[in-house]
């Protein structure tokens, strides 16, 4: 992951618009999480905790993981503020080397696009879930109006169906839930949950 971009961005990451949409994300994400019992989750590549501060009442325990110090220091200022006492943060890059983690629920919001082989994270992250852990992703549907040399251009369903069952993952759903005006890279896009079970 391009890290001195998102270490120079952290401080003003909180823009408005990335909290409207981190709001539609959470709504989204609880409706999910609702019919899970609550347990650990971990958000990789949270950011500053946009989407899991909000989602701390749902679960026992959250772990911020991003591989940006500077992310994770505006995350911690928040949660202090917050008064969260569940809630830890760990400084790491699964694609580089997945530390010995175990949790229930493994969140991932917006954070597939950004990594280069999508197959090899979501396997480290299948490895982490616990039986019947859940995995939940929201990122962009695909979206031909995008190139960018390094980000995915969003998903098409049906090949990240194929690639969370070759994984392991069973149950999978995926399903478009918000269609946004110049929310990717300055287009108009539309946002999918997936959930597997492993």
């Amino acid at each position: 992951m391009e890290n001195r971009v998102f270490e120079k961005m952290a401080k003003r990451y909180d823009s408005e618009e990335r909290i409207e949409l981190a709001k539609i994300i959470v709504k989204e994400v609880r409706a999910e999480l609702s019919e899970s019992e609550s347990k650990s989750l971990i958000d990789y590549g949270s950011g500053t905790g946009l989407v899991s501060l909000e989602l701390s009442d749902l679960v026992d325990s959250i772990l911020l993981v991003d591989s940006s110090q500077q992310m994770l220091e505006v995350a911690k200022a928040k949660v202090f503020h917050k008064g969260i006492t569940s809630l830890k943060v760990l400084c790491s890059d699964f694609t580089e080397e997945t530390p010995e983690l175990k949790a229930d629920i493994v969140l991932m919001s917006l954070v597939l696009l950004h990594i280069p082989n999508t197959k090899k994270i979501l396997q480290e992250l299948f490895n982490i879930l616990n039986d019947k852990g859940k995995l939940i992703i929201v990122d962009f549907d695909k979206n031909l109006s995008i190139s960018h040399p390094k980000v995915h251009n969003g998903f098409l369903h049906n090949e990240l169906k194929e690639l969370l069952a070759e994984v392991g993952f069973k149950s999978i759903k995926i399903k478009t839930f918000h269609h946004g005006h110049k929310i990717f890279m300055n287009q108009d896009a539309s946002m999918f949950i997936s959930s597997g079970i492993k």
